[in-house]
């Protein structure tokens, strides 16, 4: 009797087993993506490069922000750069310590943000290891030095530099073991290398790589922090504005969609008004039909009006363009001394930003926690 009680038991318990659906835990790269989608229903958010370490008149601040000190509210997205963490260097190419750049996205990231990283590594080809070019006349030894085009095809497995291409790899991983919460919690980051590169400004830019090439080394970084455990960055793949961004065109170096979770594109005014509405409104139509075919987010990864030579462009001349197309986030640049993208209270562009501050489309800090 006692054995026939035990059986029933026993399978009674094996059917109330197999009932149960298997629970698999989403990685943060996963649940970035979900939040981008779900956000996006609402609006887009607004983004600033290094918001909270420096403005037009303070650097280093507890807690301030020039967007924040226009309209009360900090940034939805924030960006951060990596730029010299390759060589071991204690600040980024903006002179940004790197400790504090670790504090910063923690600091955004639990108060409900989202981040955005960038990464612009030296030339391998004509930089000294160690930091020996530090002193040089920009842009010797920088992302901006071009003078070889070979530094891709020698960057790859085989290649002259690579042994040393894979140090810099380990140190970039190195700092983005550091992006997590005092708990261990990773930081979910949208990582976007390789940017701009149907341009040719960079080493990795088009003029300097071939497609194969191009994709080769997008990979090589991708497999090594895939295979280090980084499963909180969603990747993402942003060519440069530009008059010939067609769809083909845009496909043309994608890296593919098992590789993208967010495509995007970089846009800065750099001639008329007229001009850059028209190219934007181009290239954000074939953006954003390229991620609805693609299952992607779309964004609007850079853009900017150098030091707001006109004081109502945010109102006049970017809101009536992004509003119209369903883009995740739009970022604008650094807001440094000498050339700012952002709003700062000493500039007439503050009235205009809190207007575009106070549409429903647009999203801060306050809109997303």
């Amino acid at each position: 009797m006692m054995k026939q009680y035990l059986y029933i038991i026993g399978v009674a318990f094996m059917m109330a087993a197999c009932g149960q659906k298997t629970v698999v835990e989403k990685t943060q790269r996963e649940l970035l993506a979900e939040r981008l989608q779900t956000l996006q229903q609402k609006g887009y958010m607004f983004g600033h490069q290094d918001d909270p370490m420096y403005g037009l008149t303070w650097a280093y601040d507890k807690d301030s922000s020039d967007v924040k000190n226009v309209c009360g509210d900090y940034p939805a997205v924030m960006g951060f750069e990596l730029g010299g963490i390759e060589m071991g260097d204690e600040k980024s190419l903006d002179s940004v310590p790197f400790t504090r750049i670790t504090e910063e996205v923690v600091a955004h990231y639990e108060r409900g943000g989202i981040v955005t990283i960038s990464w612009h590594p030296r030339n391998p080809l004509t930089t000294i290891e160690g930091g020996g070019n530090a002193g040089q006349k920009f842009p010797q030894g920088t992302a901006w030095d071009t003078s070889d085009s070979t530094v891709v095809k020698n960057i790859l497995p085989q290649g002259s530099h690579n042994k040393l291409f894979q140090t810099w790899m380990q140190r970039l991983s190195d700092f983005l073991a550091t992006l997590k919460t005092a708990d261990g919690k990773k930081v979910p980051v949208i990582f976007r290398p390789w940017h701009e590169n149907t341009g040719s400004w960079f080493w990795w830019g088009e003029k300097l790589c071939t497609v194969e090439e191009y994709k080769a080394l997008w990979n090589m970084l991708q497999d090594k922090l895939d295979a280090d455990g980084f499963d909180n960055l969603l990747w993402a793949y942003s060519p440069g504005m530009a008059s010939d961004l067609t769809n083909e065109k845009y496909l043309e170096r994608y890296p593919g969609d098992d590789r993208i979770g967010l495509v995007g594109i970089d846009g800065y005014q750099w001639g008329t008004k007229e001009d850059f509405v028209s190219q934007l409104d181009q290239n954000l139509q074939m953006l954003c039909q390229f991620a609805k075919e693609h299952g992607k987010i779309a964004a609007l990864t850079e853009c900017g009006l150098k030091n707001l030579a006109d004081s109502t462009w945010w109102t006049s001349t970017l809101q009536p363009v992004v509003q119209k197309y369903p883009i995740s986030y739009l970022l604008v640049w650094r807001n440094y001394k000498e050339e700012w993208f952002g709003p700062s209270p000493s500039k007439p562009d503050a009235p205009y930003f809190r207007n575009f501050y106070q549409s429903d489309k647009t999203l801060f800090l306050k809109d997303i926690q």
